[in-house]
């Protein structure tokens, strides 16, 4: 990454005269000037995008850049940090990415430059380098819901581990034996953790996830429509669909009312991410639930932690299953709470 040194020796100027440029001093010539934005033009520079994250002076305001704002889990994370944030004195600056990592990168770079005192985020990818070079700069960071490999920032996040197991016995003691899962992005934690996780869960049980039933998703529907149509045309299709988000399963979902059929009695659906619309469906959809709440307190928790200056911690909360009736469950007598409204749902 180009320094201020490099600045001035681009435009054949001393160091003093960049910062008087970029600070839009009056005493500079009009041909110094030219020079030194040429050069910041040409060497790309940002200038004090990571060194001013070590001011001594606080702004209370926080950073956060969410993945996909049109994500509802995304949504409820939000507002539960900004929740969190305000009563704990600060306000927050949030950015969508959209699921892309120069947009994510776009937004990291705003909020230093907006001299935020921390900044929360759950990665698109796994090698940032204007993260990392962040990181490197002491600049308050904590990673929520996914994480870079390898780099030393407390993470929040849920396991869903174990509620995988139970969604796959739960499947299972069903009757299911054909499984076929929508994974999220290869570059991120939880595309590669959920697939994993899946996987280890049908071995238990003496089943294979063959490469027919992997089907690369985005974590947005069209994907999640686009795979499980590419699943009904496969000679022997699953008899589930697991997606790996809740807009993937809603895209699958779209897919199968698309040929005509029916869920559960044609294919059956489950979902990692419960959301408030599930219960809302025909039928209603068995999920995986994170506790998106507390972990969007826990985060901005540990962010102010780091703030100021108290030793933060990485926390992990367990994900759980919600049985409803997209899998051919036999009867809706067994009540379960969804997870987001805590009210009894059949």
């Amino acid at each position: 990454m180009a320094g201020i040194k490099d600045v001035a020796a681009e435009a054949g100027v001393s160091v003093a005269t960049v910062s008087r440029v970029l600070n839009d001093h009056p005493s500079v010539s009009a041909d110094a000037r030219t020079r030194v934005l040429a050069a910041v033009e040409t060497l790309g520079y940002r200038p004090n995008a990571v060194a001013r994250s070590l001011r001594t002076d606080q702004t209370h305001t926080l950073g956060l850049v969410i993945s996909d704002v049109m994500n509802p889990y995304f949504t409820e994370l939000a507002r539960s940090v900004e929740e969190e944030a305000r009563a704990l004195g600060y306000s927050v600056i949030i950015g969508n990415a959209d699921e892309r990592p120069d947009l994510q990168d776009h937004h990291v770079r705003n909020l230093l430059d907006r001299r935020i005192d921390g900044l929360l985020v759950s990665p698109t990818d796994g090698g940032s380098p204007l993260m990392l070079d962040a990181v490197r700069a002491g600049t308050p960071m904590v990673f929520v819901d996914r994480w870079m490999p390898g780099v030393a920032v407390p993470v929040v996040r849920s396991d869903g581990r174990a509620a995988v197991r139970d969604l796959v016995a739960h499947l299972h003691g069903l009757g299911h034996r054909r499984l076929a899962i929508i994974a999220g992005p290869a570059a991120t934690t939880t595309g590669q953790e959920r697939v994993a996780a899946f996987r280890e869960a049908l071995r238990a049980y003496g089943l294979d996830l063959p490469d027919a039933y992997i089907g690369q998703g985005d974590f947005q529907a069209e994907s999640g429509r686009r795979v499980t149509e590419g699943f009904l045309d496969l000679p022997e299709p699953p008899e589930v669909v697991f997606a790996a988000d809740n807009l993937m399963a809603l895209g699958a979902l779209d897919a199968v009312r698309a040929r005509g059929m029916r869920v559960p009695q044609d294919i059956a659906l489950a979902a990692f991410d419960d959301i408030p619309w599930f219960v809302h469906t025909d039928p209603p959809i068995t999920a995986i639930a994170q506790p998106t709440g507390e972990l969007g307190r826990a985060a901005v928790r540990a962010l102010v932690d780091r703030i100021e200056g108290r030793p933060p911690e990485s926390v992990t909360l367990p994900a759980r299953l919600v049985v409803r009736r997209s899998c051919g469950e036999p009867s809706p007598r067994n009540v379960a709470v969804n997870p987001v409204t805590n009210r009894s749902e059949s």
